[in-house]
């Protein structure tokens, strides 16, 4: 337990440091559906988002190689992570950011709108959990 510990330790201190880095570097907010967002509309401006957004697939190979841990098994159609991803993209539309640019940036920065986004992140999410455990939804 102690290095499930320290793993998550580890991970919240380098997410920490690359969100105030990219604060202090060039004054934006590590969102990642703004990052994304950002790398589709003005990719030749904006060539860092290109990259931060590229470093995210492979920071995860690193990680489970680094690690020992075995990569998780993906078992969705692609209609299904089609449908998730778009989704997701309309909620981070409508709620002006999505878990990371509100629940670590905005969190840290006291922004209300941010705490109150977050809050509503989880409970949706602790109800999604629950009827897909416990509510018969495949």
């Amino acid at each position: 337990m102690p290095d499930v510990f320290l793993m998550a330790l580890a991970g919240g201190i380098c997410i920490g440091l690359a969100s105030v880095l990219l604060m202090i570097m060039l004054g934006r907010i590590a969102g990642i559906s703004g990052i994304v967002f950002t790398a589709v509309k003005t990719p030749v401006q904006n060539f860092w988002s290109i990259l931060f957004v590229a470093g995210l697939i492979p920071g995860a190979f690193l990680f489970h190689f680094a690690s020992g841990n075995p990569i998780p098994p993906f078992d969705v159609s692609m209609p299904m992570l089609l449908a998730g991803g778009f989704i997701v993209g309309v909620g981070t539309r409508l709620g002006s950011g999505c878990t990371s640019g509100h629940g670590i940036c905005g969190i840290g920065r006291l922004s209300v709108r941010s705490i109150i986004a977050t809050c509503t992140f989880m409970l949706f999410g602790f109800i999604t959990v629950y009827v897909r455990l416990h509510g018969g939804v495949a």
